[in-house]
């Protein structure tokens, strides 16, 4: 049984591990093609989906170690912290479709950087808070309303998805039609869209359940099959797509598209 709980250990370090070594080779490369339009919004989105890959294998190997860490808010507080990352990450995405959508519509995307920074900082100054409420407190009210609050975070980013990457959808699918390149982008923005969507409804859900019932406890050292299930679902599968619809280089001369952040 040891040995299969660290095979299986071992397994999902190398899975986040080459997920995150493909994420940082990608933005080298864009790094190499387009080096004078500095951050761009996807150089940032490779560069936090290969931290929240490099963290996460790092916690998930040191499993024995964080659960031995006290007082327990730290261990809250590392388990959780790849999680928010991997929020802002994905939320980054959305921005980066949403920005996408309206620059082909004509639309001025001036105001979305900064209510996308102004939702980030709400959600980790509220998680901050909830941290500091467990620590002084740590009932299981709180601790189930500090879930709770995280599962609203990824109900947040589903709808986001939703509404933003469905109408870059609508959008390539109106064009579709001139070219099978075009075609096959909308194919891969769909397949990006529908998993990412489903993935953090699971996570919403099964963070829900987490909330009320300690049996459904998703970061337990006793269930290693079952966390790498349920972070192949919510966090490896989507990064895998997504990185696979990313692939595309930019042109060397840059577009509109691969503005630098401000």
């Amino acid at each position: 049984m040891f040995q299969l709980v660290h095979y299986i250990i071992c397994m999902f370090i190398c899975v986040e591990q080459k997920c995150g070594a493909v994420t940082y080779i990608q933005y080298i490369r864009i790094e190499y093609r387009v080096p004078e339009f500095g951050w761009t919004t996807q150089k940032v989105f490779l560069l936090l989906n290969f931290l929240v890959n490099g963290v996460r294998s790092i916690v998930f190997a040191c499993r024995r170690s964080v659960q031995k860490i006290s007082p327990e808010i730290f261990q809250h507080m590392l388990l959780d912290m790849p999680a928010l990352a991997f929020f802002t990450t994905y939320a980054l995405l959305v921005l980066l479709w949403a920005e996408i959508h309206g620059m082909a519509q004509g639309i001025c995307t001036d105001g979305l950087r900064p209510v996308f920074c102004k939702i980030n900082a709400v959600v980790y100054a509220v998680q901050i808070f909830l941290w500091l409420l467990v620590w002084w407190k740590p009932i299981a009210v709180i601790i189930a309303l500090a879930k709770i609050f995280f599962a609203g975070v990824s109900l947040l980013i589903a709808v986001g998805f939703l509404l933003y990457g469905g109408r870059l959808f609508f959008m390539l699918q109106y064009f579709s039609a001139e070219s099978y390149g075009r075609q096959k982008k909308l194919q891969e923005v769909g397949y990006a869209l529908a998993t990412c969507f489903i993935c953090f409804l699971i996570r919403c859900v099964m963070i829900c359940f987490n909330a009320f019932d300690k049996a459904a406890d998703l970061d337990v050292l006793d269930h290693p099959v079952l966390n790498l299930v349920y972070y192949l679902l919510v966090e490896i599968l989507p990064a895998a797509i997504v990185l696979y619809v990313l692939r595309t280089l930019p042109p060397k001369r840059g577009i509109k598209l691969y503005q630098p952040i401000n």
